[in-house]
């Protein structure tokens, strides 16, 4: 017998509250991470990448010393002063991290068991409470057709709450649209985040296109950067399938339905995107990591790293 759907707690895999995100902090011991200057990629070959470590600020400048590096005078005091002084820079303690989740409206279906925007709120809600437990700034930027929320890292549980309420408010699709939500949300994500902050980018394959992808390849000169790709095996089936397919949509209640001339021209789109956007990420050496949205996180766990 095929295994039952489980939904998520107080969730129903359509909509999205706030209980049901709060709910994740039971599971934020599943996330693993890897602190000592190394991350896995979950891909074919399993690529390592160095992380580029926690931010430098400023601390203050002293007069210079034998043994400074050169590199570090402030030729500002320096000039006015007459002699040679010295910035000096300290570690920070806590690491920023930024989350990117995508709820555009093409993250809005779902096959089996949760829409994909359903669970890339709960991915975000779970990497956030990881975050929060492992002392480190929490940041985000949420961003939809209706328009973005741009959440400025902050430590301890301030920086979660303001992150799962922004995911709440941003999930419905109505209101006003903009079509070119994502790149412009991608711009800012840029300005935003600072050198030494891990970026981790929550989307699907529809949101890594050539353009995001050479975004994010310029914000890993500075940053770490994490892809999250939230699958569903929707247009593995589409072609298979005769007759009509039933698909959960938020925007008409549970259950919708596709034709099949319209699945067709669907699936031959997504295997197209989906086919350029994984060999964009194998060229630029993005780290990335498959989520899928027909199974509950905690089922999944060996795919989370940060």
């Amino acid at each position: 017998m095929p295994t039952p759907l489980v939904l998520p707690r107080h969730g129903d895999g359509v909509n999205l509250n706030l209980p049901e995100l709060l709910a994740r902090a039971e599971h934020r011991t599943l996330v693993q991470s890897h602190h000592s200057g190394q991350a896995r990629a979950l891909m074919a070959g399993e690529r390592l990448s160095r992380l580029k470590g926690r931010g430098m600020e400023f601390s203050e400048v002293r007069g210079y010393q034998p043994g400074d590096d050169v590199r570090t005078i402030d030729w500002r005091v320096t000039a006015r002063t007459g002699k040679a002084h010295t910035k000096l820079f300290r570690e920070e303690r806590e690491r920023p991290v930024l989350l990117c989740v995508d709820l555009g409206q093409r993250m809005h279906y779902g096959s089996e068991l949760l829409l994909q925007s359903v669970q890339a709120a709960h991915l975000a809600a779970l990497l956030g409470w990881h975050v929060s437990g492992e002392g480190d700034r929490l940041g985000g930027l949420i961003l939809s057709e209706r328009g973005h929320r741009e959440l400025k890292p902050r430590a301890r549980r301030s920086g979660l709450l303001a992150l799962l309420e922004a995911l709440v408010e941003l999930h419905p699709q109505n209101g006003e649209q903009d079509p070119d939500y994502w790149h412009s949300g991608l711009q800012r994500l840029e300005r935003l985040a600072r050198p030494g902050t891990l970026v981790v980018v929550i989307t699907n394959t529809l949101g890594l296109d050539d353009a995001s992808l050479e975004r994010l390849t310029r914000l890993k000169r500075h940053a770490d950067v994490r892809l999250f790709n939230i699958t569903d095996p929707l247009f593995d089936r589409l072609k298979e399938t005769r007759g009509l397919l039933p698909v959960r949509q938020s925007r008409s209640g549970v259950t919708g339905w596709l034709s099949r001339d319209r699945r067709n021209a669907m699936a031959e789109q997504w295997h197209q995107a989906e086919h350029h956007a994984l060999a964009g990420i194998r060229q630029r050496q993005l780290i990335y990591s498959e989520v899928s949205a027909t199974q509950p996180l905690e089922q999944q766990w060996r795919r989370l790293w940060l």
